[in-house]
């Protein structure tokens, strides 16, 4: 892809899976792994990924199950799309490309491997930006009518298999577009051309679609069985965290995650908010950029 221009790619065999990655920047640099979310790919870094190469090396991963890695079928108790196994992933990935320490960005789904990363692995996560998401444990232990009504995919994709896989699997695209468009403030518009078709390219797959409920099954199951394990435990995000909100998104209006996040956080959690949807890196990518460069230089 042309807007990944200077960036190395790889397939890393690890923790039992195969997980696609781009790769580039000084390797005497920062490490920073940014990690997608729902119906996306490593793609929807690529504006944020030319603007911070210079001063980090940046590390753009597909989530197991997600664009280019490995889309294996779910355990019974779908312990292989947990996001303990995602953060396992990627601590494996990081330590292939022999970077031992490094910062974390994670939106959306990825904001949860993100976190379950930085609980699980607290010597190797330098920093932490969590993107538009409250913990997973709080959104399901406050669910509202209006929170089911906009999130209906939490409570839709978690329907025991085959339900969900034979439902989408005629009508992915459209799927694909309606949650794109609906969630991000400009709609479609801030998505560019090329990474719409790789966003098709990867979902609309029978194999896709039923890693993307797997991962959406293990989060109503065996995550909030980690994530309860951890609160009981007392375990707190250890390191610097920055938790960005889009103004005009459903997390911002429904919630409070500056309180939500700073009960998981041992220290002060900066929280900011952009004029922008859920969809911040590709709505706002100059915006967002300078965040990052600023939290994690």
């Amino acid at each position: 892809m042309s807007w990944f221009e200077g960036f190395d790619e790889d397939v890393f065999h690890v923790n039992g899976t195969e997980i696609f990655a781009r790769f580039g920047g000084d390797r005497s640099r920062p490490a920073l792994l940014l990690l997608h979310g729902f119906l996306e790919t490593h793609a929807a870094w690529h504006r944020i990924a030319q603007r911070l190469k210079d001063e980090f090396f940046v590390v753009a991963a597909d989530l197991r199950g997600y664009g280019d890695s490995l889309k294996e079928p779910g355990a019974a108790d779908h312990g292989n799309y947990s996001k303990r196994t995602m953060a396992a992933d990627m601590a494996a990935v990081m330590h292939s490309l022999r970077m031992d320490n490094f910062s974390v960005c994670g939106h959306d789904r990825g904001a949860r491997v993100a976190h379950r990363l930085a609980l699980d692995y607290p010597d190797a996560v330098a920093r932490l930006c969590l993107i538009d998401v409250v913990p997973t444990l709080d959104l399901y232990e406050n669910t509202s009518m209006e929170l089911a009504r906009h999130y209906f995919h939490w409570f839709f994709l978690i329907q025991p298999a085959p339900l969900p896989e034979l439902m989408i699997g005629p009508n992915a695209k459209a799927l694909l577009h309606m949650i794109l468009g609906g969630w991000g403030a400009g709609g479609l518009g801030a998505i560019e051309p090329q990474a719409m078709a790789e966003y098709e390219r990867c979902f609309c797959r029978s194999e896709s679609i039923h890693a993307s409920c797997e991962d959406f099954r293990a989060s109503a199951g065996i995550d909030l069985v980690h994530d309860r394990e951890s609160r009981e435990r007392g375990d707190k995000i250890a390191c610097d965290t920055l938790v960005l909100s889009g103004q005009q998104g459903l997390v911002h209006q429904l919630f409070d995650a500056r309180a939500l996040w700073q009960a998981q956080c041992a220290k002060p959690v900066d929280y900011r908010t952009l004029p922008c949807g859920h969809y911040m890196a590709e709505e706002l990518p100059q915006d967002t950029a300078l965040a990052l460069r600023g939290f994690f230089l």
